[in-house]
């Protein structure tokens, strides 16, 4: 329970006091009014003794009482009604709230920290009220009537008859069976006469006088003479008097109540002069009964029917009446006591005094031993007897009933003078005056006499007060007996059907468990008596509960709290709102951010509910904002009766400042970090042939990998503009703006071109909400031209302005729990700075839009306007956190966010607009396949643009044609054919022999030193004038990997005019191919062993081909030809077909291979180019009836790409040390002699039947032959990957490795030939030995001096050799040494002896080489890879 003002011992004593009743004469009346109080009322505040009182027990032992405090109050006839004292209660308990400001306490259980308020007034105020509203029963005295004080006045005509008068209205209330209201404690009530003398009208003498004559009359004891009212009351209040009665009467207790004359609802002003006040007493002035100025009919606690609460609609508590306010006001312009000095509060103080020491306590303390003497008496007959033969001979009690049937009903009923209440008599008499050991013996006894006779209800009275008694005792003799207040709770309740004095067992009970800290058991007993009959008890009851599980030794949160929300939902039925809404709010603290999910939404809810009620509407908003924005475990139904509850809220909010700045809404989400911004025009649709360039949309997902590309192509076309160094000022063009991007510049738009905003919205919760009126927000600082600001701040635009065009989108559905984006568009009309500050709509949900089985949703919901329910308008901000700074020391210790400005674009001036349109552009192809597509460019801005140029990292898959490709025609035969190649017909004599032509790399823009991957796009004026377009060809070759390629193509171009912020733009294109595989082309070439050259000069070379069509028939190609062989090359040429076979068409269906040898000769010299030029000599062996020259446009131009990409590639180059120069200097001119640069180009056709329609595809394939005996393939060949092996640890030796050629190098130095007859006929009969001569050429390849050695010693040692050839010897000298200059041919005429018949090897002879001007000898054996045999006969 919570703290209370008062400590248990305290409060006890003081909720039951001696009562004592006051009858005034009308006259005295009056005197009091003068002070706008009644006579009760004017004792009030001095009701409490200020002095120790002493009184002596039965046993003749004095006994101290201290603080005594006695209640006087006006007789009232009529008990008071539960209605009213019900709205009483609630009336007290809605007029006491937490104080302002308050400062709550804070505990801390776990790791909860919780405010929350210690103290409880409003309960403090119920519990003294409830217990001063106690109505008064027969099976208990403590509030019957022990004394009446009977008040008449000195300035009456008759005051001593007066005095009659009144005692015997006295007697007759008392002792009248017509009144059965109030109670009198015993037959002989004290009787007190008390005269009033108004000290300021009235007269001294006479009032001393009457005083005199009361006094032969009444005797000292029994009255007293009272001088009030010092002061008149119209003179000017100079002195401030304290005004002790405020306190009493604002507390709305009983005797407040008695303000109203007809009930409490109904408020009626006396029609006499002192009609502004009220009448505080339920004394009526007019009214008369028996010539007596009373009117004791009606109770201050009755209600008349129309207000009776029992009838109202809310339940009992719910009593609406205003009458708590309506007393304040009347309370408030009152001054209580104006009459009054501080010498007339001494006076009542004494008066009080006087009449409890000289009147009360010896009345009580003779009553108490009347009352013993008759208990000893009573004690002295057999206890059993007594017990037995009183059952019997009773003859005034009921008769005896079956224990069931006592059971059932409360029991007996004693007649007042019956032994056992006497007893009961007595113990409440000395619980009144704190002797609590005779009470406790008393009540013990009382107690097993009302058990035997089955009379519970007294039983459970006498065992509620024996236990508090127990508890009272001073040195506590006994423990608290819980058990009887248990008993008596459950007999109350259970059995008499009493819950009021149920209600009162469990508050005294509960304190005194609190006194002992036995917290648990005061909640047990506090929840217990929670019932459906009093909402405003329960919650009271509920709430002191909660307090108990708070304040125990280890608190109980999750108990407290949900105590407090049992407590908060019976305060709201109660109609307590602000008590509820308070209950809600501190449970809110131990519910919040701990993930109970539907428990956060009920209280958000209810407090949502109750702020509203209380108009506390910022209040409601945020409970019901959220409800809406935590991730919601609710149902449909439940979330949108959320939403609706806070839309309905929140447009009440918005109505009372409708000029206001917009609401911040809490729904949908937007998640910020997620808005892209993007800078341009939408792109176009494809139109039929026509398809635009992919540039950059909103559509597409951003990859980092690819934006990487296109920066780096970006930066390669900036540095070959910019004569090969990029600028300091340069960043990369970035048209869309993400979470990826780099935010930290502001972003430049171009004024007339679209700026949009796509924002991420997500619906949380699962109904649908529809946004209407949706656009953005911005501000925006126009430049003039002179770029001088214009502070012009521009919030939210509506209509059609100037500066900016803003894009509203109608209706924007987003359905239960989907995320969605919503593109925004603004369109700038002038340069400046804009600002996206966020977007603005009409929140609403929609009625009644079903979809049933996903079939049947209403039509209007996605076509036509939806039928909002109920929408309001607000905004949300776009605000995005920039990147975590991590750069400097500073930054990585704390945590700092840079900058992102994709919402604050700076709008520039006009900008040149290109658009690139691809028209017949294929998606598949063959692998090396050729096909002529069109490019248009337009441009549609205002601007002229120029300096366009076209980047691509696969420069080698398109071309725009060399130079001369405009200026020569296209033949008739290829256009007849749709070729794409430029064709010469020739005639057939030509055929395999080569047509020779020539051209130069310059003329295909690939010149040494130049990018390659950066190519100009020839326009024709190299300027496209604003609305203007023009329409190249575009040549395009299938990769050669087959598979899906994505070749990205960067479009650059500047304007005429330069601009100082944007230097040039770019457009981008991905064209996505995807290739098949047609041939597989390998080459190799070797040195011709024939010397008969047309020169008489060592320097053919044999070209063997093979192409083999890999193609799998799925493209629907049926053969290929292959139409022509050519050669491109700087030094070398194809001379002629070495045809295979006489089959002149070479065609090669799926899977076959086709071989083809060709001989090559050197150029002439007039033919070699010179070092630096870029002349290449083409050579074409045709096999068909046409010449495709391959020095025209498109094959030469993929055929230099083919070159370009080649050498991009990486060659491992031996590192040469200074002094190792000369052995360098060998190798590399070793090196060059097995170095060919001859580069083959295979052109074809491919038959395809596709839709029953045969067409006729063609294409190139590339071999680049490098080194002799080297096999070269047209397409890369895949790389085995190695096989894993263990990881070995070493220590790298500094060893360098010795600069050797390789052995083929040295192979290719001296080319050897052997010239014997084929067959040598014999006569071996004749002559054993037969000789046969033998010609050795030795040919030097390199351009050096080399020493030769020839070795004729060597004997083939290997045992199959022997067996297959058989052995032979040289005869002559053995060994020769040479010297061959540069490229000469030498002879050496040698002899071969042979002593049988058979097949010889005359390769025999090892050749050994070196270079004349080294001292490094490189020697290796030249063995001829061939055989040489020749054939023995005997004849």
């Amino acid at each position: 329970m919570a703290q209370c003002v008062q400590s248990v011992q305290e409060l006890i004593p003081d909720s039951f006091v001696p009562c004592v009743a006051a009858l005034c004469s009308d006259e005295a009346e009056r005197l009091t009014r003068l002070n706008h109080l009644s006579f009760a009322e004017l004792l009030k505040p001095f009701s409490r003794l200020t002095s120790e009182v002493h009184m002596r027990d039965p046993n003749n032992q004095l006994h101290v009482i201290k603080n005594l405090k006695i209640a006087v109050s006006n007789i009232i006839t009529q008990p008071p009604q539960p209605g009213a004292i019900r709205k009483l209660l609630n009336d007290v308990v809605s007029g006491s709230q937490p104080a302002e400001g308050l400062v709550a306490n804070v505990i801390t259980a776990g790791d909860y920290d919780l405010n929350i308020s210690a103290t409880t007034p409003w309960f403090e105020s119920y519990r003294e009220t409830f217990l001063q509203s106690m109505p008064a029963s027969d099976h208990e005295f403590l509030n019957h009537y022990l004394a009446c004080m009977l008040v008449a006045s000195s300035s009456e005509a008759e005051p001593v008859e007066q005095f009659s008068k009144l005692s015997q209205e006295q007697h007759r209330i008392q002792h009248n069976s017509d009144f059965s209201y109030p109670k009198w404690f015993i037959p002989n009530t004290l009787k007190y006469y008390v005269l009033l003398h108004d000290v300021s009208a009235g007269d001294e003498q006479r009032a001393e006088s009457i005083y005199e004559e009361m006094k032969q009359k009444y005797g000292t004891q029994g009255c007293y003479l009272l001088k009030i009212n010092s002061r008149t009351s119209n003179r000017a209040s100079d002195e401030q008097i304290p005004d002790p009665w405020s306190q009493y009467l604002q507390k709305n207790s009983i005797q407040n109540q008695e303000s109203y004359e007809d009930g409490p609802c109904t408020i009626t002003s006396n029609k006499n002069s002192d009609s502004n006040l009220l009448s505080l007493d339920g004394l009526d002035n007019e009214v008369k009964v028996d010539g007596l100025p009373n009117n004791f009919r009606a109770h201050p606690l009755q209600l008349d029917s129309s207000s009776d609460p029992s009838n109202s609609i809310d339940g009992p508590d719910h009593v609406k009446s205003a009458s708590l306010h309506e007393t304040k006001k009347a309370n408030t312009g009152i001054i209580h006591g104006a009459c009054l000095t501080l010498t007339d509060h001494d006076r009542i103080r004494q008066f009080i005094q006087e009449f409890t020491f000289r009147g009360l306590l010896p009345h009580i303390e003779k009553t108490i031993r009347q009352l013993n003497d008759q208990l000893i008496s009573r004690k002295g007959l057999s206890r059993s007897l007594f017990s037995a033969t009183k059952k019997w001979f009773s003859g005034s009690k009921v008769p005896e009933k079956s224990i069931n049937e006592l059971k059932n009903t409360s029991g007996l009923l004693y007649p007042p003078e019956a032994p056992e209440l006497q007893i009961r008599k007595m113990a409440d008499l000395c619980f009144l005056v704190q002797h609590y050991d005779l009470a406790y013996s008393c009540y013990h006894t009382a107690k097993k006499d009302f058990l035997n006779d089955q009379a519970m209800l007294y039983a459970a009275g006498a065992l509620e007060m024996a236990a508090v008694s127990a508890f009272l005792q001073p040195g506590a003799p006994r423990p608290y007996p819980a058990h009887y207040m248990d008993t008596a709770i459950q007999t109350y309740r259970d059995i008499c059907k009493n819950m009021v004095l149920a209600e009162r067992c469990v508050l005294l009970s509960a304190e005194i468990l609190k006194s002992q800290s036995k917290y648990s058991e005061a909640a047990a007993l506090l929840i217990r008596l929670t019932s459906e009959d009093s909402d405003l008890r329960s919650a009271l009851l509920l709430e002191q509960a909660a307090h108990c599980f708070i304040n125990m030794k280890s608190p109980m949160v999750r108990k407290y709290a949900f105590h407090m929300i049992l407590a908060g939902h019976r305060f709201s039925k109660a109609g307590q709102k602000k008590h509820a809404l308070r209950c809600y709010c501190q449970a809110m603290q131990v519910y919040k951010g701990k993930g109970w999910s539907l428990a956060e939404d009920h209280i958000n809810f209810t407090i949502g509910r109750q702020s509203y009620t209380l108009r506390q509407l910022d209040n409601a908003v945020s409970a019901f904002r959220h409800i809406l924005i935590n991730e919601s475990k609710q149902s449909a139904a439940q979330q949108g009766a959320f939403l609706r509850e806070y839309l309905y809220v929140y447009k009440n909010v918005s109505q009372l400042s409708p000029d206001g700045p917009l609401p911040q809404l809490p729904l949908p989400y937007i998640n910020s970090s997620a808005t892209r911004v993007f800078f341009g025009h939408d792109r176009r649709p494809a139109d039929g042939e026509k398809q635009a360039a992919t540039h950059v949309s909103l559509d597409q997902e951003y990859d980092s990998e690819s934006s990487q590309q296109w920066r780096e192509l970006e930066e390669q076309v900036v540095a070959v503009v910019n004569r090969g160094v990029i600028p300091s000022s340069f960043h990369p063009t970035q048209y869309c703006l993400n979470s990826y991007s780099d935010n930290s510049r502001f972003p430049l738009a171009v004024v007339e071109e679209p700026v949009t905003v796509e924002v991420a919205f997500r619906n949380p919760l699962k109904v649908p909400l529809l946004l209407t009126d949706l656009s953005l927000l911005w501000k925006f600082q126009p430049k003039d031209s002179s770029g001088k600001d214009n502070e012009e701040v521009k919030e939210l635009v509506t209509g059609e302005p100037e500066m900016i065009g803003t894009e509203v989108i109608s209706e924007f559905l987003i359905n239960s729990e989907e995320s969605k984006v919503a593109r925004l568009k603004l369109f700038p009309h002038h340069i400046g700075d804009l600002h996206v500050l966020g977007v603005v709509y009409n929140l609403g949900t929609i009625q009644g839009c079903v979809t049933v089985d996903g079939i049947d949703a209403l039509p209007r919901c996605h076509t036509g306007k939806h039928s909002l329910s109920m929408s309001v308008r607000g905004r949300q901000d776009l605000e995005i956190q920039g990147p975590r700074l991590n750069n400097t020391k500073e930054e990585k210790t704390s945590i700092k966010y840079g900058p992102d400005r994709r919402l604050d674009p700076i709008i520039t001036e006009e900008m040149p607009l290109l658009e690139v349109f691809f028209i017949h552009f294929p998606t598949g192809l063959l692998c090396g396949e050729i096909r002529k597509a069109y490019v248009e460019f337009v441009n549609v801005s205002k601007c002229p643009l120029t300096g366009l140029k076209v980047v691509s990292k696969r420069p080698e898959f398109f071309t725009f044609g060399g130079n001369t490709a405009v200026l020569t025609p296209l033949s008739p035969s290829a256009s007849e054919n749709c070729s794409a190649y430029k064709t010469v017909v020739t005639d057939s004599t030509s055929v395999c022999t080569a047509l020779i032509s020539s051209a130069s790399s310059v003329d295909f823009g690939i010149g040494i030193g130049s990018q390659p991957e950066v190519i100009p796009v020839p326009l024709p004026d190299t300027v496209l004038l604003p609305g203007t377009s023009v329409q190249l060809p575009m040549w395009l070759r299938g990769p050669d990997e087959e598979g899906v390629h994505e070749i990205n193509f960067l479009f650059y171009y500047e304007s005429v005019k330069k601009q100082p912020k944007i230097r040039h733009r770019i457009l981008r294109h991905t064209a996505v191919i995807c290739t098949s595989r047609s041939l597989n082309v390998r080459a190799t070439v070797c040195r011709s062993n024939s010397l008969e050259d047309e020169e008489g000069r060592g320097g053919n070379m044999l070209v063997f081909v093979d192409v083999e069509n890999t193609n799998t028939s799925e493209a629907g190609v049926k053969e290929f030809h292959i139409v022509q062989v050519s050669s491109g090359s700087k030094h070398w040429k194809l001379q002629k077909s070495v045809n295979l076979s006489e089959n002149k068409d070479a065609k090669l269906a799926s899977r076959e291979k086709g071989k083809f040898c060709f001989k090559a000769i050197r150029c002439k010299e007039k033919e070699v180019a010179t070092q630096f030029s870029e002349k290449y000599t083409f050579a074409d062996i045709i096999f068909g009836n046409e010449q495709i020259v391959s020095s025209a446009s498109p094959c030469a131009d993929f055929f230099y790409r083919s070159l370009s990409s080649e050498l991009k590639k990486p060659q491992a180059q031996p590192s040469v040390h200074a002094e190792k120069q000369s052995i360098g200097d060998a190798v590399r001119l070793i090196q060059k002699c097995s170095e060919v640069d001859l580069n083959i180009v295979v052109l074809w056709k491919a038959y395809v039947v596709e839709d029953s329609k045969q067409l006729i595809l063609e294409g190139q394939h590339h071999v680049i032959l490098h080194t002799i005996g080297k096999e070269a393939f047209s397409c890369p060949q895949k790389q085995e990957p190695p096989e894993m092996e263990l990881l070995k640890f070493f220590r790298p030796e500094n060893t360098t490795v010795p600069l050797r050629p390789s052995v083929e190098q040295l192979s290719n130095l001296i080319k050897t030939s052997l010239h014997y007859p084929e067959s040598f006929n014999h006569p071996f009969h004749q002559k054993s030995l037969c000789l046969v001569p033998v010609t050795l050429l030795l040919s030097n390849c390199s351009k050096a001096d080399v020493d030769v050695i020839v070795d004729l010693r060597h004997k083939t040692t290997s045992p199959e050799a022997l067996e297959i050839h058989g052995s032979f010897t040289w005869l002559g000298q053995t060994q020769y040494k040479l010297q061959l200059k540069s490229q000469e041919i030498h002879s050496l005429q040698l002899k071969a002896c042979f002593v049988h018949t058979g097949v010889y090897n005359l390769g025999t002879p090892r050749v050994f080489a070196k270079l004349s001007d080294q001292v490094t000898v490189f020697e290796t054996s030249q063995q001829n890879s061939m055989p040489a045999l020749i054939i023995i006969n005997n004849v």
